[in-house]
């Protein structure tokens, strides 16, 4: 894999990195991040797998059992697994629902202001500089050259790939295949389930119904993406290596970013508190 098309996947990768020390570091410990004082019904109807609070008798107090007390020991963090709109403020997360939030399905607008958005956010521009720069310092593709022109061949090729795959995966083929293209957080259990859970995001989607099903939007767009790519790239790059080099890396792309989507609540709360 050349090192210019991986830029994209090892900026999402950092922020995996990022999740994966606490995390595993909770598991270590056995400890769980501090827990606020459960919310009640509202606690229980937002939170996954959160214990129904047993009712309290008129005038009396709750009684004290070992049932009681396991419900309240283990109750949820009500901020478990809450996404913002953006990662570390900067990177788009406008694709990401919070654990245990139940949404309508998604309009053919919304997944293509989506996939809009993911594209023309203030933010793609500056990873998109970012990736041409190091492209070209690297020469991945010395046909481009060097100097200013140079440069702006890198940009155009690497913003046109980006918006290309943005596109397929989030909006025409959800909006054909009546998938969702949204990423449903899990937000709960242990590090490796989670992770797990992230991997297979890239296999697995959610359709317009609710249902489970093979995620042809992600595994497909990504491929017909790659495959369009050559028609605007130079002859030597339009081989099927170069190709198969440009799906793989879209796909390592999103499950990187799909992994720090699913703990990135978890960095959050715990070292910067960010609430939007």
């Amino acid at each position: 894999m050349r090192i210019g098309e991986s830029t994209r996947f090892v900026m999402s990768g950092a922020i995996f990195l990022l999740a994966l020390t606490p995390c595993m570091a909770q598991e270590r410990a056995g400890l769980l991040l501090p827990a606020d004082p459960p919310r009640g019904e509202v606690a229980a109807a937002v939170i996954p797998d959160a214990p129904t609070p047993s009712p309290v008798p008129a005038g009396g107090q709750s009684p004290s059992s070992p049932t009681s007390s396991s419900s309240t020991s283990t109750a949820a963090n009500p901020d478990e697994g809450q996404q913002t709109k953006r990662i570390l403020w900067i990177v788009p997360n406008f694709r990401a629902v919070s654990a245990g939030v139940k949404l309508p399905p998604q309009s053919v607008k919304e997944k293509f202001k989506t996939g809009a958005l993911d594209s023309f956010d203030y933010s793609s521009f500056i990873f998109v500089g970012i990736q041409s720069g190091i492209s070209q310092a690297t020469d991945a593709y010395p046909a481009f050259r060097q100097g200013a022109a140079g440069y702006g061949r890198y940009y155009w090729h690497t913003f046109a790939d980006q918006t290309d795959e943005n596109l397929w995966v989030e909006g025409i083929l959800p909006s054909v295949l009546r998938q969702d293209s949204r990423y449903y957080t899990l937000g709960h259990g242990g590090f490796i389930k989670r992770g797990f859970y992230a991997v297979s995001r890239t296999v697995i989607t959610r359709t317009d119904s609710g249902k489970e099903t093979f995620n042809a939007s992600e595994v497909l767009g990504s491929g017909i993406a790659a495959g369009l790519s050559s028609a605007y790239y130079p002859g030597e790059y339009r081989t099927w290596t170069k190709t198969g080099q440009r799906w793989l890396t879209n796909a390592l792309l999103d499950f990187g970013t799909f992994a720090a989507k699913e703990f990135w609540p978890d960095v959050n709360h715990a070292i910067f508190h960010q609430s939007d």
